[in-house]
């Protein structure tokens, strides 16, 4: 499955289960570019990325992870 920027919700799935330790509320933002970025399926432009999409993504993260 390719994932894209527009996908929150399956790059928090696939974060989760990447990084089942991290807690979502403490990530960085680089941080969290980064490994959207080394996910397997991840298949977008880096520079489509921003701080609205980021945060968008660590919000679901956050929900899959309560």
């Amino acid at each position: 499955m390719r994932l894209t920027w527009i996908d929150s919700r399956e790059l928090a799935i696939a974060l989760a289960d990447t990084y089942p330790d991290v807690d979502p509320h403490t990530i960085r933002f680089t941080d969290l570019r980064e490994w959207i970025l080394a996910l397997d399926d991840f298949d977008d432009d880096p520079a489509h990325c921003s701080e609205r999409v980021l945060e968008a993504v660590q919000m679901c993260w956050i929900e899959e992870a309560d």
